[in-house]
């Protein structure tokens, strides 16, 4: 026998028996003709030909890594990969449970409240103030004793201009979503 058997080549490589014929079946050991193993040469051709995450993980080693500096940026790259797929699927369950809620939905939302409460404030003035004229004419004909006549139209316009300076001092404010 000119090399190692799979035994031996698994204790000097320290990979499982089960990596070392994987590792033949992908032709990653140079063996010889009577089927033994080149120790020197399967070792460059493994280190050459071995995903270096997979390496690593089949010696079971799990701190540092002292591999080629493109081998650490490969494992930033899988961390990075695998914190992304993590925060997916955290987003898609919040948004199954109704805890996240799609942001131009809930602006196109919260300035269709603002425009109803607006148009509402708008109107008002219009529907309250002949109601009013009669209240407050009622109220001063109790405490004076003499008919009062309060014009609805001028009540409406006071109103009006009072409900428009309000709105232009709501308008400033702004909405933040995040």
């Amino acid at each position: 026998m000119e090399g190692m058997s799979e035994r031996e080549y698994s204790a000097h490589s320290g990979l499982s028996r089960g990596a070392i014929q994987k590792a033949r079946r992908a032709s990653r050991l140079v063996v010889y003709g009577d089927g033994s193993i080149n120790a020197a040469a399967s070792d460059v051709r493994r280190a050459d030909m071995t995903d270096p995450d997979q390496q690593r993980r089949s010696t079971g080693g799990d701190s540092g890594f002292s591999g080629a500096a493109d081998s650490s940026s490969y494992l930033k790259a899988r961390t990075a990969l695998t914190v992304y797929q993590a925060q997916d699927k955290q987003l898609g369950i919040q948004k199954k449970k109704g805890t996240l809620v799609d942001r131009a939905r809930a602006e196109a939302l919260v300035f269709r409240l603002a425009r109803q409460e607006r148009d509402t404030w708008v109107t008002w003035p219009n529907r309250v103030a002949a109601l009013m004229a009669a209240e407050v004419a009622l109220g001063v004909e109790k405490q004076t004793g003499t008919p009062v006549i309060i014009e609805a139209a001028i009540l409406q316009r006071v109103l009006e201009a009072h409900v428009r300076q309000h709105l232009d001092d709501l308008a400033d404010l702004r909405v933040s979503l995040g």
